[in-house]
């Protein structure tokens, strides 16, 4: 068997390969790109005779690269950057650091302690096309939520009537169609009923419309601190810029919903994962793409909950001892495991008692979100393993619910 290190980069990576005995063998560096994986290729068809004999570490499970390494055949281990520091400690105490160094660290990491480190699994084309634009789902909706933020911000300084007349609905068509009409004091209290009335029927506004308008009018002809018209001008150029960075990214947001849709419903996967409470086809599509669907990459509902980040750990010294929350997870599984828990509060009895359960022993919200999430992802494997459709009266049974 040979064990090969790869220190990635943009523009080049470093590959140290090395025996069972831990001597290096070859050290070189290549460039990105399909020149890269010939002489990558290349250097192990010198010491191996097939791909099989070749095991790779590498700090990232992405990448044209790291495809083409899992494409060719060659067993990848993706190894957290956090736990090569670590592991580069144990062999370096001066504090030197280099591409090449890390790249014999690597190397040697997985030729001892690869059996700690995850595989990269061998997911469809499918799931990774789910996980794409899942991934791109989520981080347009987060980038949406930081404009919002940075517009109440902005509106708090020189506005507050606009945030008394949408309160929490910033981003709602109706805020966004008034805004742009009047994104000044000056500009909200020239605005009359009719006025606002049709800014609302543009955004899409059909139901209770007089009565909405109405309110609006109100809060916006309310008395407030007015600042100098200048600086309230150029205040009112920024909501406006803003507020068309949020339309924006509404419309990017729903044509991306709706390709994400058609692809989950796609992966034979998607009416088990659907028929699990509190998974839709958005929340469905993001657990599917962060989990992936390779059978043979969770052994057990233990590992699939350690990977989601949701099994606590435990830290004991003595006679001390505490369980914390995971720190080192996959955020957006673990942003997608919680938003899974609190939707299945109202639509399973199994999973509202059990949380009922948590806060019964003094544990949070947030605490008892996490501990269902927790069970909630082992009862996914269990379907998954099984391939059966979720049932409330296997998922909790009486004997459970009298001991959790």
């Amino acid at each position: 068997m040979f064990y090969v290190g790869i220190d990635w980069a943009e523009a080049h990576h470093d590959v140290c390969v090395v025996d069972e005995a831990g001597e290096v063998l070859t050290r070189r560096r290549v460039p990105d790109g399909p020149d890269g994986v010939r002489q990558f290729q290349a250097t192990l068809a010198e010491r191996a005779g097939e791909p099989a004999e070749v095991i790779v570490g590498i700090e990232t499970d992405r990448g044209l690269f790291v495809q083409s390494l899992v494409s060719a055949g060659y067993t990848v281990y993706a190894i957290n950057p956090f736990a090569v520091s670590r592991y580069r400690d144990r062999h370096v105490t001066s504090g030197a650091k280099s591409d090449a160094g890390d790249a014999k660290v690597l190397a040697d990491l997985v030729r001892t302690d690869r059996h700690n480190h995850r595989q990269i699994a061998g997911d469809s084309e499918l799931v990774e096309a789910v996980k794409i634009l899942a991934r791109t789902h989520q981080s347009l909706v987060w980038t949406r939520q930081r404009q919002l933020n940075a517009m109440r911000s902005v509106l708090r300084e020189f506005y507050p009537g606009a945030l008394t007349a949408f309160g929490s609905d910033l981003g709602s068509s109706d805020a966004l169609a008034v805004l742009g009409l009047a994104p000044t004091p000056e500009d909200g209290h020239k605005l009359t009923k009719a006025r606002i009335a049709r800014a609302l029927r543009a955004g899409g506004r059909e139901r209770y419309l007089e009565s909405r308008a109405r309110a609006i009018h109100q809060a916006l002809q309310a008395p407030q601190l007015v600042g100098a018209s200048i600086r309230s001008l150029a205040y009112g150029e920024a909501v406006r810029s803003m507020g068309r960075i949020v339309a924006d990214l509404g419309q990017e947001i729903s044509r991306l919903e709706a390709e994400l849709t058609i692809r989950f419903e796609e992966h034979p996967d998607a009416q088990i994962l659907r028929s699990v409470p509190g998974l839709g086809l958005i929340l469905g599509a993001r657990v599917l793409g962060e989990f992936g669907d390779d059978p043979t990459r969770y052994s057990d509902a233990k590992s699939r909950k350690c990977y989601a980040g949701s099994a606590p750990i435990t830290r004991a010294s003595g006679t001390k001892t505490i369980v914390l929350a995971r720190r080192a997870r996959n955020r957006r599984l673990a942003d997608a495991c919680y938003l899974w828990a609190f939707s299945a509060l109202s639509r399973s009895p199994g999973a509202r008692g059990y949380y009922d359960r948590q806060r019964a022993r003094g544990r949070s919200h947030h605490q008892a979100l996490r501990a269902l999430g927790n069970r909630l992802v082992g009862i996914l494997h269990g379907c998954l393993d099984h391939r059966q459709l979720y049932s409330e009266a296997i998922a909790w049974p009486p004997t459970l619910e009298a001991v959790a």
